[in-house]
């Protein structure tokens, strides 16, 4: 897997935008799946997909409230769907295969970013649970709609995140060892998420089904953060002190906007999703991590990340996350986690 690890030489960029990247591509017919397509860079992604011609369901926890956020977009429709139950999930996968449409594009964007340990009803960590498990047990649930279209991709969101954590493989709920900020958590989260993407694609690429993991670059404008219950008001995650302090906001509050050091639009964010989701680059090319619209080179020698107006991001792919074995291992462990 690692040997498809390197850039193609896309010609787009870290400032490209949604809409440079799906200029000229015609979706007309094709139906697509978006989790958290409501808001922030999963908003961006359904406009884009919707914008190009494609039917495009946005699964959100409360659908009502995710069709009045979609409002004047076309071509979207809305379903519950909440990643952090099981039979929430089951159903959802059900309602969309029972339809018999075809499924070509499922994005599995939502999800969730440090905070205090929360487990949810199984006892699983929550960023674990959201961020890697439900999406696992969707795809799996919607393996037949994937298959009916005859050439479908999956699109994982993932971070450079993964950098801060392998998969803790003798504790993956955290009995021990969660740490204030939660960012181990995170970072297990997202390395499963890339080796998700590298498995199956394994599996399924026979069937042409294709799997792709994406960094999107730092947005501070999302409302990423941690897990919140429904109805919940929506509180800032870090503070502005601390956004000043990361080089992300400036004096003023605004975010601070650099694409070559990570720090983009929703629309640029977004942006490698939707490449990911269309681009014809990619035809014959899976099981990758992609970023600035590009696969990404593997980084053999991993670091932390850096944050601040003196640093550019380093969030090339790792090892840890695109190993053929662990991508195995972590596809058979979390089989078994969901039938749990």
């Amino acid at each position: 897997m690692t040997q498809q690890q390197h850039p193609i030489g896309s010609g787009f960029t870290a400032a490209s935008t949604t809409a440079e990247v799906i200029a000229g591509i015609d979706l007309t017919g094709k139906n697509v799946v978006v989790t958290g397509g409501h808001r922030g860079l999963g908003l961006e992604t359904a406009r884009a997909l919707a914008g190009a011609g494609a039917s495009v369901t946005v699964a959100a926890r409360n659908p009502d409230s995710a069709a009045a956020e979609l409002a004047g977009i076309e071509r979207v429709e809305t379903g519950q769907l909440d990643l952090l139950d099981p039979a929430s999930i089951d159903a959802f996968a059900a309602r969309y295969v029972a339809s018999g449409r075809p499924l070509h594009i499922l994005v599995n964007n939502a999800g969730i970013m440090g905070g205090a340990l929360v487990r949810d009803a199984r006892g699983y960590e929550s960023q674990f649970a959201i961020n890697h498990l439900g999406h696992f047990q969707l795809t799996l649930g919607l393996l037949p709609a994937l298959r009916a279209a005859h050439g479908a991709r999956v699109v994982t969101m993932t971070s450079g995140g993964h950098r801060l954590s392998d998969i803790r493989w003798d504790d993956p709920h955290f009995a021990e060892g969660y740490d204030d900020m939660g960012m181990l958590g995170y970072g297990q989260s997202k390395t499963a998420n890339v080796l998700f993407a590298v498995e199956l694609d394994r599996r399924w690429a026979d069937e042409g089904i294709r799997g792709y993991a994406v960094h999107p670059g730092i947005v501070s404008s999302t409302s990423l953060g941690p897990w919140q219950a429904e109805g919940e008001e929506r509180a800032p995650w870090l503070t502005d002190e601390q956004l000043l302090a990361m080089g992300l906001i400036d004096e003023s509050g605004n975010p601070v906007l650099d694409p070559e050091r990570e720090l983009k639009t929703p629309q640029q964010g977004a942006s490698t999703s939707v490449f990911a989701a269309t681009s014809p680059l990619l035809v014959g090319i899976g099981g990758v991590y992609l970023k600035d619209n590009d696969v990404s080179p593997l980084d053999e020698a991993a670091g932390n990340l850096d944050f601040g107006s003196e640093h550019i991001m380093s969030s090339n792919v790792v090892p840890h996350a695109v190993d053929p074995e662990s991508a195995r291992r972590l596809w058979e462990l979390s089989e078994r986690l969901i039938e749990a």
